[in-house]
C-alpha cells in the first residue's frame, strides 16, 4: 500500500506542514479509548495547538464494539482528530505482509505523510494516558539527544491482585534483558522499543520501510527499533512515568492472552528463565519450611539455610526493583511467580509447538 491507495472519501485538503502526527491504531478499545483520546486532545502549549501543528489519526482496526463511534463523537468537536479505517488485508494468509496492527500503523503513516508531511510520527496505543505537554516535550528530548527514534516505557497501571503481583516480575525481566542504557547506546547492538509510545522522524520511517518492513512481526515495535539501530541511526529508550502511563489489561483473560502472545519473543532463553524463576519460588518458600520442620541434629544447618534464604530474598527483590513498581506491589511480586511461569509455558507452547497465537479475535501464524 502507498499513498495513492488512500480512500478518497477520507482525504482532507492539504494543510500546513505539521510538526507531528499521532497515529493511534485501535481494535475493540471502547473501555480505555475515551481517557486516551482526552489525554491527547487536552495537550496544550502556546504555539502547539491541535489542528495547526499536529494531528491525531485514530485508525479503527475493524472494531466490533463502540471504538469507532466514541472516536467519531470526539472528532465532531475536534477538527484535528481524523478517524480512518485501513484497507482490508487477508491476515490468515502467511504471506499477506501484515498483521492487524502493522496494517493499521502503515496505513496511518502513509495517510499522515500524504496529507500533513509531519516532521515526526508518534505511534501510541489506546491503553495509554499522556501527560500534559508530553508530546512537545518528547520531540524536544529527541532533538536534544539527536535521536531519530524515541520510545518510552510507561508507568504501568494495574488492576486486581494477580496483575499487581505479576507485572513487577514481567517488567523487571524486561529491564534485565533490555537495559535502557544499553538500548540507548549507539555502540551497543541491543535494540528495544515500546509500541505504547514510539516517536520516529518521518525521514527515518520512510527510509527504513516503516511498518511495512516489519509487517508480519508480532513484536513490531522491537523489530522497528532493530531496523533503526542497524541503519546507524540513534535510538533513545527510557522509563518515563512522568510522560505516559498505561493500563495494558483490564482483566485476567486479556492479560493471559496478551502476554502469552509476547513472552517467548521478548525473552531469548525462555526455558532457562522458567527454571530460574521456579528455583526462586522453591527457595523462597521451601527453605523456611525445611528449616522449621526437618529434625536437624545440630543447629548449624538451620543457620546455613537462613543465610541461603536471605541471599535468595535479596537477589529476588533487587531484581524486582528494576521494574519501578510500587513498594507494595514489589513485595507482593513473589506471589506472582506461578502466573509468570504459566504465561511463559503457555507462550512457549503457542509459539514453538502450535505455531500460532490468538489476539483480539484473530489468530496469527508464528515463525
Amino acid at each position: 500500500m502507498d499513498s495513492t491507495s488512500l480512500p478518497s472519501q477520507t482525504a482532507l485538503p492539504h494543510s500546513e506542514k505539521a510538526e507531528l502526527t499521532v497515529i493511534l491504531p485501535a481494535r475493540n478499545e471502547q473501555d480505555v479509548l475515551p481517557d486516551c483520546l482526552r489525554s491527547l486532545l487536552d495537550q496544550s502549549l502556546p504555539g502547539f495547538e491541535l489542528g495547526v501543528h499536529w494531528h491525531l489519526l485514530l485508525i479503527d482496526d475493524a472494531s466490533t464494539d463502540h471504538t469507532r463511534s466514541i472516536a467519531e463523537a470526539l472528532a465532531a468537536t475536534h477538527p484535528g482528530l481524523v478517524v480512518l479505517s485501513p484497507p482490508t488485508v487477508d491476515l490468515t494468509r502467511p504471506h499477506s505482509g501484515f498483521n492487524g496492527k502493522t496494517n493499521a500503523c502503515w496505513f496511518g503513516a502513509q495517510y499522515a505523510i500524504e496529507q500533513f508531511q509531519p516532521k515526526w510520527l508518534l505511534f501510541t496505543d489506546a491503553d495509554t494516558i499522556h501527560a500534559t505537554n508530553s508530546l512537545s516535550r518528547s520531540m524536544r528530548e529527541a532533538e536534544k539527544h539527536h535521536a531519530q527514534a524515541l520510545s518510552y516505557s510507561p508507568r504501568q497501571i494495574t488492576n486486581g491482585f494477580l496483575q499487581r503481583t505479576v507485572t513487577p516480575l514481567i517488567f523487571s525481566e524486561l529491564a534485565s534483558v533490555y537495559p535502557p542504557q544499553k538500548v540507548s547506546d549507539p555502540a551497543s547492538p541491543l535494540a528495544a522499543a515500546n509500541g505504547q509510545f514510539l516517536l520516529i522522524d518521518r525521514e527515518s520511517y520512510t527510509a527504513l520501510g516503516g511498518h511495512r518492513a516489519v509487517g508480519q512481526e508480532i513484536l513490531e515495535d522491537v523489530a522497528l527499533a532493530r531496523n533503526v539501530k542497524r541503519s546507524g541511526r540513534t535510538l533513545r529508550f527510557r522509563y518515563a512515568p512522568e510522560m505516559v502511563a498505561a493500563c495494558m489489561y483490564r482483566d485476567l483473560p486479556s492479560l493471559i492472552e496478551g502476554w502469552s502472545k509476547n513472552f517467548v519473543l521478548l525473552f531469548p532463553a525462555p526455558i532457562k528463565l522458567f527454571l530460574f524463576r521456579l528455583l526462586d519460588l522453591v527457595l523462597f518458600f521451601g527453605l523456611p519450611i525445611l528449616a522449621l520442620t526437618y529434625p536437624f541434629p545440630v543447629l548449624w544447618p538451620r543457620e546455613v539455610l537462613a543465610v541461603l534464604w536471605v541471599r535468595t530474598v535479596f537477589r529476588f527483590y533487587n531484581r524486582v526493583a528494576r521494574a519501578h513498581a510500587s513498594f507494595a506491589d514489589s513485595v507482593l511480586s513473589i506471589f506472582g511467580i506461578p502466573l509468570f511461569l504459566y504465561l511463559l509455558a503457555r507462550s512457549y507452547i503457542q509459539h514453538r509447538l502450535q505455531h500460532r497465537v490468538p489476539w483480539k479475535g484473530r489468530t496469527y501464524p508464528t515463525a
